[in-house]
């Protein structure tokens, strides 16, 4: 009886994640915002730029939308996998669906996650790179370390991965 009402109750608790993730979609509008002002600013400078400076304005959106997109695939699979479906394909337009919602376990979103962190920190890095006058050599030698980190981190997580996978299929 004590065992089962615990049992209930930590079940239902999966549902403090909910508003957890509606706050990502309030961190999703802020950067929708700061791409928009980004945009602006290429617009209003685009024939009193030098090209360095509209390839450095444009990476930062670039970066924008990554992490946009990470924000987006963290939100939804992580609902999705520890709160409740998500049924997207209700009504007429099923195709808008996400064709990956429901497809995507912890160990892929994890994956997914360390792939999207690698690919901001190549924006960023390729920022540093871009200005790499202005940029003392001791600073650019540890960005340089802190990408290949992330970029480490992203294979052995792949690897773990298919370890786990390859492990879970030789059970019989």
């Amino acid at each position: 009886m004590i065992e089962r009402t615990i049992e209930r109750l930590l079940f239902a608790s999966r549902w403090l994640l909910a508003p957890v993730y509606l706050g990502l979609s309030l961190a999703l509008i802020a950067l929708g915002i700061k791409f928009f002002q980004e945009a602006g600013h290429v617009l209003a400078t685009v024939f009193t730029a030098t090209e360095a400076d509209l390839v450095l304005t444009l990476l930062a959106m670039i970066d924008i939308v990554l992490v946009g997109g990470l924000i987006v695939m963290v939100m939804l699979s992580g609902y999705e996998n520890f709160v409740s479906r998500i049924d997207a394909n209700q009504g007429e337009n099923r195709e808008a669906a996400l064709g990956w919602l429901g497809k995507l376990d912890a160990g892929g979103l994890k994956l997914k996650v360390a792939a999207s962190i690698v690919a901001i920190s190549s924006i960023h890095l390729l920022r540093v790179f871009m200005n790499a006058m202005q940029t003392p050599n001791d600073k650019i030698l540890w960005y340089v370390i802190l990408h290949l980190t992330f970029v480490v981190s992203g294979v052995l997580l792949a690897l773990m991965d298919r370890i786990t996978v390859t492990a879970a299929k030789a059970k019989p």
